[in-house]
């Protein structure tokens, strides 16, 4: 009997592709914008928010506010770079990720689901790059869904996929923008400090450095304390 769930985000959760988000991003502020001084920590803002507002955030820090067609022209063209990258160099899973996903799909009392506000094409692109066997998954993204992290619209909408009352979900996530919308949610949050420190993720039920550091025990435990 299915009595827990566990919601795993895509970006900086199941593999690093935040320093491939930089990197495309970077490409596409230089390839129309013609602005090429935008560093890493200019996105901190816009992590886990969507491809739109991870943009504006990189825009703000450079002093510049674009019109939702410069938005829209940056985001295609981030798209088409990432996944450029992404076939050129795949990325690995983070450690105990691809673990954890089989233990619980082995499991007879635990579902498991992808919830990302990441577009489908992707947040599947770095799902085949890692090896996630996502086709046995409940499977939410950002084009499912009309509001993005801090809103919790993308875990309540995978919650009643999966058929399971929130409180009876952990969602696993690296960014601030998602803990909030976890716990909005009425989800459980493991956090892992895979893109931001603990500090910034310290809203979370429980913080970790790595996936490989917890287990179905670890999930049981934190919804049973929880119900």
């Amino acid at each position: 009997m299915i009595e827990f769930g566990i919601l795993f985000d895509v970006d900086g959760v199941v593999a690093d592709s935040e320093t491939v988000n930089i990197t495309a991003t970077q490409r596409a502020f230089d390839q129309k914008l013609g602005i090429q001084d935008v560093q890493a920590e200019d996105f901190h803002a816009g992590i886990g928010r969507g491809a739109h507002e991870y943009v504006r955030a990189g825009a703000r820090a450079r002093e510049r506010t674009l019109t939702d067609e410069e938005v829209q022209a940056v985001v295609d063209a981030r798209q088409r770079n990432f996944l450029a990258i992404l076939e050129a160099e795949p990325l690995p899973a983070f450690p105990g990720v691809l673990e954890l996903m089989q233990a619980a799909l082995d499991s007879v009392d635990v579902c498991v689901a992808i919830a990302t506000s990441s577009t489908r094409q992707k947040s599947q692109a770095v799902l085949q790059s890692a090896g996630v066997p996502f086709e046995r998954m409940v499977y939410v993204c950002g084009d499912d869904v009309s509001k993005k992290k801090p809103d919790p619209e993308v875990f309540s909408l995978t919650c009643q996929r999966l058929n399971m009352a929130p409180e009876r979900c952990v969602v696993l996530e690296d960014a601030p923008n998602g803990v909030q919308a976890a716990l909005a949610a009425g989800c459980r949050c493991i956090a892992v400090t895979n893109t931001h420190d603990a500090d910034a993720l310290k809203q979370a039920d429980q913080v970790v450095v790595s996936l490989a550091d917890i287990n179905l025990a670890t999930i049981r435990d934190l919804i049973k304390e929880a119900l």
